[in-house]
């Protein structure tokens, strides 16, 4: 029986068909990422050079990251061997230095005159201060014996200059100068008599009929009597209207500040009034308002006041309200 030999040539072609048409998608897919892959490679690369070229022309262009500094890095200093101190090599310094005197020498010197004191520091002699006049003491004895004055006396009997010369004892006189005499003399020359106003005679008034013909003159009133003082009439200032405004009638988003809460409408009244006693003049033009409130399974009522302008407004009221020591928050209503 004869051999027989099958050939897969017409059934491996239509498998070769399929698979390339299945290979295909892949085939893009691969080409793709190959493509990006050198795409992102030769973006790095560029921008790693940019990176580069521009550290370089930065360098080159003057703005170094960390500047040397100018001039040389060492100086020799102008005495190499620093400055010797004063008073080396003596006896007296070695008791101090060692603890003990040295043995002898073969120099004996005396020691350094001490540095004194320049001009300008000395201390200034008492005789070259001014002596401060002290005042004197007041003799009480002398002030006691001395002879009173009797002015109503001196003024009854008519004797005035009596008066002054008791005034004016002790007192050394005041000379005018030559010039304030120069002037009144110039200004009494250029005044004549009748320039001067006419004064016009008193004349007695006369009292015909019966009684006294002249009239008595008053005593004087002395100083310890009683005096009638009449107060004057005190001004009560009128205690300000406040006006008190129902919680429930303010609308939503208002700004008002709150003052406390307290257990009843009567205790945040009474505050009410304590706080215009402290502050009258920032509770002047404001509303009151008492806000019935719970809280926990408590009620409450809380104090607030209205008419403010806007937020800001309302804070500067409590801020003037907190320096004073009281309790003042910005609240809106809802």
């Amino acid at each position: 029986m004869a051999d027989m030999h099958y050939t897969h040539e017409m059934g491996h072609g239509g498998y070769d068909a399929h698979d390339d048409a299945s290979a295909l998608p892949s085939n893009i897919l691969k080409n793709l990422t190959n493509f990006a892959g050198a795409a992102v490679s030769l973006a790095l690369i560029a921008g790693v050079s940019v990176w580069g070229y521009k550290l370089v022309m930065r360098d080159v262009s003057g703005i170094p990251v960390v500047r040397a500094a100018e001039g040389e890095m060492r100086v020799r200093p102008e005495n190499p061997g620093g400055q010797l101190a004063r008073n080396t090599g003596l006896a007296v310094n070695e008791v101090a230095a060692a603890g003990e005197a040295s043995g002898p020498v073969d120099q004996v010197t005396l020691a350094p005159r001490p540095i004194d004191l320049t001009d300008e520091d000395q201390p200034i002699p008492a005789q070259a201060v001014a002596p401060v006049q002290q005042p004197q003491p007041l003799d009480v004895e002398a002030s006691l014996n001395a002879p009173q004055l009797d002015v109503a006396a001196a003024l009854a009997e008519g004797n005035v200059q009596g008066l002054v010369n008791q005034l004016t004892a002790g007192v050394d006189t005041i000379e005018a100068s030559p010039i304030e005499d120069a002037v009144a003399e110039a200004v009494l020359a250029s005044v004549s008599a009748a320039d001067l106003p006419e004064t016009p005679t008193p004349v007695p008034a006369v009292v015909t009929g019966p009684g006294p013909q002249t009239s008595v003159r008053p005593q004087l009133r002395p100083a310890s009597a009683p005096r009638t003082v009449t107060p004057a009439p005190t001004q009560v200032a009128a205690a300000p209207q406040t006006s008190e405004l129902d919680a429930s009638a303010i609308p939503t988003g208002t700004r008002l500040v709150q003052l406390g809460a307290f257990d009843s409408p009567d205790i945040a009244r009474a505050q009410w009034d304590q706080m215009q006693g402290r502050f009258g003049d920032l509770l002047r033009d404001k509303d009151r308002i008492v806000q019935q409130a719970q809280s926990g399974g408590r009620t409450f009522y809380r104090l607030r006041a209205h008419g403010f302008a806007d937020l800001s407004d309302a804070r500067r009221f409590c801020s003037a309200l907190v320096a004073e020591g009281a309790d003042c928050i910005p609240v809106v209503t809802r």
